[in-house]
C-alpha cells in the first residue's frame, strides 16, 4: 500500500490546485482522477471550451456584420465548424497537458481511476491498476454533474447537456435551450452567432436567476436584439426523439418542434459512489457534502470543496477553497470571503457581478446607496464600439462600505477584478472614486459609477 499525507479525489479546478499548494507545503500529496486528461468538467467540458467556441463565435458574428463600421470591408466570409472545434480541443489538450505538467514538477502521485473511502485513512482506486492508498488526510473534489430533468430523454445526441452542445458536427437549425442560467444562456449565444435559431424555455419569469434582477433584465433585453428568442414562465414537461427531429413540451402550451436540445437546468454534486453513505457522511437532501470552515465533513480526516459541497458551483470558488483547506492542512490559516467571489456571464456584452443584489440588501433590511454609470458615456468603449451596458455599485448607507458591483458591458469579466479586491479589502465607494483609472479604459466608468453613489459622477 502507498501511503500519503494527503489524497485528492478529483484533479478539476479544486483538487488539482489543492494538490499543488499542498505539495508546495512539503506534503506527499496524491491525486485521484478517472479520466486521462486533468482538469476536471471546468477544463475537459466546460468553462475553456466553451470560451473557446463564444470567441470564435464573436470573431465570427463581428466579420458577417460589424467589421464594417471599423472602416474593415471583409467579403466571403465562410464559417469551418470542424476547424473552430479543432482549435478549441488543442487549447483543452494544450491545458490539461500543462497540469500534467505541474504534478510531476510538485511530485504528486497520480493514480487512474474511480476513487472510493472504504474506511477513514482509505482509498481504494478502481482502475487500470487497482490499488489501495493509506493517507493521513483526504479530500473530496469529486465537481458536479448536469443535472436532468423528469421527462426530458438525454440520448447524448440530439438531447443532450453542455457536453455535447460544446461538440455539434453542425449548426443546428433550430437549437431550443431548456434553462436561461449561465451555461444555457452562453452556449444559446454560441449557436445563435452562428447562424441557429435559438429558443431559451425557463420554468421563471426572469433569466440569470440569483444575479442582481436590474443587471438580468438588461441583458435579456439585450440577448433578444441578438436574436435569442425567450419563452419565460414554461414548464417543460418532456422532450424526446422523434423520427430524427426533437420534440419539446411544455404544460399548456404546443409542443415545440426542433433540432437539438440542449438541457442546462443546473448541476448537482458528484458525490455517489464514493463510499459517503456506509461512511455515514453528513449530506444534505440534494446531495451536498456539509463541511465547516476548515472544510472538513462529519468525519475527522476527510474533507470536501468545490462543487461537492454548498455554495456558488464556479471553478474559482473551488481554487479558493482548495488553497485555504491545503493551507488548513499544514498549519496555516484557513478562510474563504465568500462575499468576494464573483460570478461572469461570457456573453456579448459580457455580464459579471461579486458581493450582495439589490434585492438580497433589500431583503436583509440593510441601508445602501447606488451608484451607477453607462459605457455610453466611456470613452474607450466609444473606440471600441461596444458602449451597451453599465457598472453598478451598491454601498452602505452609512458606512460607504462596497456591499455589491454588477455590469454589464465590454470585459465585465476582467473588469470585476478591481471590485473583488475592494470587497476583499473593505474598500468605500470614496477609495474606489479617488483612486487614479488610466485613461482612456473601460475601468472609468468603475471609478464614474463610484463617484455616482454620491451624486458625483463627472461625465454624465
Amino acid at each position: 500500500m502507498s501511503q500519503h499525507d494527503l489524497v485528492v479525489i478529483g484533479a478539476g479546478p479544486g483538487g488539482y490546485v489543492a494538490a499543488i499548494r499542498a505539495a508546495q507545503l512539503g506534503l506527499n500529496v496524491a491525486c485521484v482522477e478517472r479520466e486521462n486528461a486533468l482538469g476536471g468538467t471546468c477544463l475537459r467540458v466546460g468553462c475553456i471550451p466553451s470560451k473557446a467556441l463564444l470567441e470564435a463565435s464573436e470573431l465570427y458574428r463581428m466579420a458577417q456584420s460589424h467589421l464594417s463600421e471599423f472602416g474593415v470591408t471583409v467579403e466571403g466570409v465562410k464559417l469551418d465548424v470542424p476547424k473552430m472545434m479543432g482549435r478549441k480541443d488543442q487549447i483543452v489538450s494544450t491545458l490539461t497537458k500543462g497540469i500534467d505538467g505541474l504534478f510531476r514538477k510538485n511530485k504528486i502521485t497520480r493514480y487512474t481511476g474511480h476513487g472510493r473511502i472504504p474506511a477513514p485513512g482509505r482509498v481504494q482506486v478502481d482502475g487500470p491498476k487497482p490499488v489501495e492508498l493509506i493517507a493521513k488526510n483526504i479530500l473530496i473534489a469529486t465537481g458536479s454533474v448536469s443535472a436532468p430533468l423528469k421527462g426530458v430523454e438525454i440520448d447524448g445526441n440530439l438531447i443532450g447537456t453542455s457536453t455535447e452542445a460544446l461538440a455539434y458536427p453542425e449548426v443546428p437549425g433550430h437549437l431550443v435551450v431548456i434553462g436561461a442560467g449561465v451555461i444555457g444562456l452562453e452556449l444559446g449565444c454560441v449557436w445563435a452567432r452562428l447562424g441557429s435559431k435559438v429558443t431559451v424555455l425557463e420554468y421563471l419569469n426572469r433569466i440569470l436567476p440569483g444575479m442582481d434582477t436590474e443587471i438580468a433584465n438588461e441583458a435579456q433585453r439585450m440577448l433578444k436584439k441578438q436574436g435569442l428568442d425567450f419563452k419565460l414562465g414554461m414548464r417543460v414537461t418532456g422532450a424526446r426523439v422523434v423520427d430524427g427531429r426533437c420534440v419539446v413540451e411544455c404544460e399548456g402550451q404546443p409542443s415545440i418542434d426542433c433540432d437539438r436540445v440542449l438541457l442546462a437546468v443546473g448541476r448537482l454534486p458528484n458525490t455517489g459512489d464514493l463510499g459517503l453513505d456506509a461512511l455515514n457522511v453528513a449530506r444534505t437532501n440534494r446531495g451536498f457534502i456539509q463541511v465547516d470552515r476548515h472544510f472538513q465533513t462529519s468525519i475527522p480526516g476527510i474533507y470536501a470543496i468545490g462543487d461537492a459541497i454548498p455554495g456558488p458551483m464556479l471553478a474559482h470558488k473551488a481554487e479558493e477553497e482548495g488553497v485555504a483547506c491545503a493551507e488548513g492542512l499544514a498549519g496555516k490559516y484557513c478562510h474563504v470571503n465568500y462575499d468576494a467571489i464573483p460570478g461572469v456571464v461570457y456573453t456579448d456584452p459580457e455580464i459579471a457581478s461579486v458581493g450582495k443584489t439589490e434585492e438580497q440588501l433589500k431583503d436583509g433590511g440593510i441601508p445602501y446607496k447606488v451608484g451607477s454609470f453607462p459605457f455610453m458615456a466611456n470613452g474607450r468603449a466609444k473606440a471600441l464600439g461596444q458602449t451597451e451596458g453599465r457598472v453598478k455599485i451598491l454601498a452602505h448607507a452609512e458606512t460607504d462600505r462596497i456591499l455589491g458591483v454588477h455590469i454589464i458591458g465590454p470585459r465585465a469579466g476582467d473588469l470585476i477584478a478591481e471590485a473583488v479586491i475592494a470587497i476583499e479589502c473593505g474598500a468605500s465607494s470614496e477609495d474606489i472614486a479617488r483612486s487614479s483609472h488610466a485613461h482612456p479604459t473601460l475601468s472609468e466608468a468603475i471609478k464614474e459609477a463610484a463617484f455616482a453613489v454620491d451624486r458625483r459622477a463627472i461625465h454624465m
